[in-house]
């Protein structure tokens, strides 16, 4: 299909979007969007970025039926909700939060090949774009990968190419960096300038505001599903600390997302986060993969009440460190004590939450306020429940309390995973990045209750890539190294 050549890419006029429950996820937005216009989607989560977003690309309503549809929506002048999927699917490439949930082969040549081919596109001009591509792009390093074996951030990669050879006019990507390390959103940060700089119009949706502030054009702001307000970049940038915080956005200047004002140990070191005896005490730990170790030696003392951040590459091996420390890995150098004593796998387990980055892999029962039970081993008597209560109230909800874990958003599936493991009361609390996706307000509360946690008693491991919310929570930081000869063979 030939690209339609009109001034506007994307054209939103009156549009509003409502649930079955008479929920308004956007009330009558206009949004009008220019060809070549790198264009920024921020606010609070819930207020209707993503929304916006599935109107554009065109999953509202073609896989969201039940939600009702007004007003009008352009894009590259067809009609979502009219025209055929396939049509909109040439001219309007998307890039989800989850890389994973885009996936659809093992090797990633496949992957890179497999829009094309579902077209029909001739074999030597698939080579030809995925060449092109790849060189455009500087992703030499994604051909010919177990797409499996890859990082986080590789992985986000290769989905940002393979929507980029399927020549797509518009890219929509939401929350593109809620998973990836400093290094990682550095690259993908190159690899949208690369693709606007081919005149191409992009529309990011972001809670992390300062790795786009060099690339947008112009930043709206949604507020209870209505643009409420506009800002150039040099306006977005100009916002003052107070004010910006109180629109719910995160920091737009570099220096401030990217520093770490707390003190740092390097991993290997005998060292103390610093408090009382009793806690976590790690020396030489490592977990192991075929004999060989997959990260350097951890040797670090975290008392109870102190909060221990765990920096590091995708792929250095962090979710791995908190794999081994909750009992889940079978093979394992150094030791572990807790309280002063050694812990093996078993016990560690009984004395161990560990909240996961993909929380969908510990979400078992039919409600929210069931899943929190469960964290309580079925205990139903009135101070649970009103414990109960408390912390879904402290953690925004509430109001969910009826519906099923999997019917929330990713940012309150993340915070019901952190309510079962403040109510399970266990002596050490693992969270493996507790604020992906999680929008300013959240990402502060989450802050507050990891201290109000380490306060009551807990030690406490994390692993973040927001260095916001590290600064925020932690009396001190690790970066977590790969070993010298697992680097030497990569």
């Amino acid at each position: 299909m030939e690209p339609r050549k009109d001034k506007l890419a994307i054209s939103l006029s009156g549009v509003s979007c409502i649930s079955n429950d008479g929920d308004m996820l956007l009330d009558r937005v206009d949004l009008r969007v220019k060809r070549g216009e790198c264009l920024l989607l921020m606010g609070r989560s819930g207020s209707g970025k993503t929304t916006i977003t599935k109107c554009i690309n065109g999953l509202i309503p073609s896989f969201e039926p039940s939600l009702a549809l007004e007003g009008e929506v352009r894009v590259c002048g067809l009609d979502p909700s009219s025209c055929e999927m396939y049509e909109l699917a040439e001219l309007v490439g998307s890039v989800f939060q989850n890389p994973k949930s885009q996936f659809f082969n093992l090797t990633s040549n496949d992957e890179l090949a497999f829009g094309l081919e579902s077209r029909g596109v001739p074999v030597e001009e698939i080579e030809k774009r995925i060449s092109r591509t790849v060189a455009a792009l500087k992703a030499e390093h994604l051909l010919y990968r177990d797409v499996n074996k890859m990082s986080g951030g590789e992985k986000q990669s290769l989905v940002f190419a393979s929507v980029d050879i399927a020549g797509p006019d518009v890219l929509v990507l939401d929350e593109p960096t809620a998973n990836l390390d400093v290094s990682s959103i550095e690259a993908l940060h190159d690899e949208i300038a690369a693709v606007k700089a081919q005149g191409k119009t992009v529309v990011i949706a972001e809670h992390r505001l300062y790795f786009a502030s060099d690339l947008i054009d112009r930043a709206v702001l949604i507020e209870g599903g209505r643009v409420s307000r506009e800002f150039s970049p040099g306006e977005l940038m100009g916002l003052g600390e107070e004010e910006r915080e109180a629109l719910g956005l995160r920091a737009t200047d570099p220096d401030e997302a990217l520093s770490v004002t707390v003190p740092r140990a390097l991993p290997g070191e005998e060292g103390e986060v610093g408090g009382g005896p009793e806690g976590l005490e790690l020396s030489a730990y490592t977990v192991l993969r075929e004999g060989a170790p997959v990260f350097d030696p951890v040797s670090v003392s975290v008392p109870t009440g102190k909060v221990l951040g765990v920096l590091g590459e995708n792929g250095a091996g962090k979710s791995t460190l908190l794999r081994g420390l909750a009992g889940l890995e079978r093979h394992e150098a150094g030791e572990v004590r807790l309280g002063g004593a050694r812990q093996a796998r078993k016990g560690r387990r009984r004395s161990v939450a560990l909240v996961m980055q993909d929380v969908n892999h510990q979400l078992f029962s039919d409600s929210v306020w069931n899943e929190c039970l469960l964290a309580v081993c079925g205990r139903d008597d009135e101070p649970t429940r009103v414990r109960i209560g408390e912390t879904l109230s402290r953690l925004d909800l509430s109001d969910k309390a009826q519906m099923h874990p999997m019917a929330l958003s990713g940012g309150q599936k993340q915070r019901l995973s952190l309510a079962c493991a403040l109510l399970s009361n266990r002596r050490v609390l693992l969270l493996d990045e507790p604020t992906s996706g999680l929008d300013f307000e959240h990402m502060v509360e989450v802050a507050r209750l990891v201290r109000r946690l380490a306060g009551a008693g807990a030690a406490v491991v994390l692993v973040t890539h927001d260095r916001e919310f590290l600064n925020r929570c932690c009396d001190g930081v690790i970066e977590l190294g790969v070993p010298t000869n697992e680097v030497a063979g990569r």
